[in-house]
């Protein structure tokens, strides 16, 4: 029963990816880890192979649409895909399994690495429910060397935790490289599915797939990432991504309430 769930949930994965451009991508993790009984270090890699394979796929979709800069995305994801995949190689199988100790309260490394994963989706559902409107006129030129060490901290978060990181290019991309909403949705998407494969590529080594499971998840995901591209434009994108903030934070709460009291 745990398992059709699951896979009903990676049709709905993909299926957000598709509708407002991140998002779906934060679920995945939470998916395999509580439903699916998968370890938090294993669940962080099958979500950047289902992330990005997905992501591929929808970028094929906005590249026809001519909603892709592929210069603008390359410059934004070579220092975050160097962070991600050295994270994936090294930082995260590096990492004790009993990193400290607080009196009888043990850090173990599955508690450090969802309790990140679950501020990180808070972070995510607040710029969702606060969705203000972004505005690109300014004078001021981006430092590069900044801008590298911001994207290359985004690399760490993101290799970590498995995640996308939607919520955080999309951002970067509006405010400094001045791309409008809509390409930096799609361009956002083009730099996931390099990163979020580059990052899995890291852990080919550390870890023993199981294929069967991953690509029929990810076809169903590919699958929902078609449909959410399609139906985007009978839909009210803004609220939606409202209701869909909403159902991160609670699940972000629920994973914090469950790693620390249960």
């Amino acid at each position: 029963m745990n398992e059709v769930l699951g896979y009903f949930l990676a049709l709905l994965i993909g299926l957000v990816l598709g509708l407002i451009g991140g998002g779906g991508s934060i679920l995945t993790v939470p998916v395999l880890v509580y439903l699916l009984g998968i370890n938090p270090v294993i669940a962080t890699a099958y979500s950047l192979f289902i992330v990005g394979t997905t992501s591929a796929f929808g970028t094929i979709l906005n590249l026809k649409k001519g909603l892709v800069e592929i210069k603008t995305g390359i410059k934004f994801a070579i220092p975050s895909l160097i962070a991600i995949y050295l994270t994936r190689k090294f930082l995260v199988h590096l990492l004790p399994e009993n990193i400290f100790s607080i009196g009888e309260f043990t850090i173990t490394k599955e508690f450090f690495l969802m309790t990140l994963f679950a501020i990180v989706m808070m972070v995510a559902s607040f710029s969702m429910i606060y969705d203000k409107k972004i505005k690109t006129e300014t004078s001021l030129q981006p430092n590069i060397y900044i801008t590298f060490l911001q994207m290359f901290i985004v690399g760490i978060i993101i290799g970590l935790i498995g995640a996308g990181g939607g919520f955080l290019f999309i951002p970067a991309l509006v405010y400094i490289a001045k791309l409008p909403i809509k390409k930096a949705v799609g361009t956002s998407i083009f730099i996931i599915a390099i990163n979020s494969l580059i990052g899995f590529s890291g852990d080919i080594c550390n870890i023993n797939p199981d294929w069967s499971f991953l690509l029929i998840f990810t076809l169903i995901s590919i699958f929902g990432i078609f449909v959410g591209i399609y139906i985007n434009k009978f839909i009210n994108e803004k609220s939606l991504k409202k209701s869909f903030g909403w159902f991160v934070l609670f699940m972000s709460l629920f994973i914090l309430a469950k790693e620390i009291f249960f």
